[in-house]
């Protein structure tokens, strides 16, 4: 049966217990940790206590690579991915997840093909680059184009990985298909971040089902297409007034993912 975990991103601005506490309750498979500015996602012992307490495996983490996180464990963003495989070694992990370099990274950019590799195979890890999308940058007079801020582009197919990230709703913000990135990325498809979006320019991350994105048809694919994988959802609940609102939310999304796996 194809896992099902939950994002800590999902729970922000809770901190990343929440995130345990809440999968445990809902009966996710699993945690995917974000390391970011929450000091405990960047504590790998205390994320191990969280998992013996919760008893809620890490299946997944993904690498500090948001622009708010461009400092955590290091300024060098080789040594930032180094450290999260080490990370997923020790907490159990079978995938890292990694943003393409951003446009202003030129060396790290030449690189990062043979580093991605090159982990890989020292570390028995996926590292899953994730589709990303453009920004809309302003012109003036109401007008704006959009640009990417990734090299060489937004999807990691035009370079070439072993294993991708499949994010729904950044697909969405990019307008791109994503069942059709999907079979670009073939076998290499290692793990799905599923969240909605309606088209927007910008990343949504909304519950599946309430937005425009094929999440039921490319849950619906996976098994059949032997997908040995993993499903993460990565939804937005901030807006979310109580925690059981929150809950609500995180429900709802477990159940789509279930009901269409």
């Amino acid at each position: 049966m194809i896992p099902v975990g939950l994002s800590t991103a999902a729970v922000w601005p809770r901190p990343v217990g929440a995130a345990f506490e809440a999968a445990a309750e809902l009966g996710y498979d699993g945690v995917e940790v974000m390391v970011w500015a929450d000091p405990v996602s960047q504590d790998v012992r205390a994320l191990q206590r969280l998992v013996q307490r919760s008893g809620v495996p890490v299946m997944a983490v993904h690498a500090p690579c948001l622009l708010i996180s461009q400092r955590v464990w290091s300024p060098d963003p080789v040594e930032r991915l180094r450290r999260s495989v080490r990370a997923a070694q020790d907490l159990g992990a079978r995938t890292v997840v990694v943003h393409p370099p951003f446009l202003w990274q030129r060396r790290y950019a030449e690189t990062f093909p043979d580093l991605v590799a090159g982990l890989e195979d020292e570390s028995g890890v996926a590292i899953a680059v994730e589709n990303m999308f453009p920004v809309r940058r302003k012109l003036g007079r109401g007008r704006s184009v959009a640009v990417t801020a990734f090299r060489p582009s937004i999807d990691p197919t035009d370079v070439g990985h072993r294993n991708y990230t499949l994010d729904l709703s950044h697909a969405s913000a990019a307008h791109m298909d994503a069942m059709e990135l999907a079979k670009r990325m073939g076998d290499g498809l290692t793990h799905v971040h599923l969240a909605d979006g309606s088209g927007l320019p910008k990343d949504e991350h909304l519950v599946p089902g309430r937005g425009t994105q094929p999440c039921a048809e490319l849950l619906e694919s996976l098994a059949p297409s032997g997908f040995t994988g993993q499903v993460v959802l990565e939804v937005n609940t901030r807006k979310a007034k109580t925690d059981a609102d929150r809950r609500d939310l995180l429900a709802e999304s477990l159940l789509f993912a279930r009901l269409h796996v």
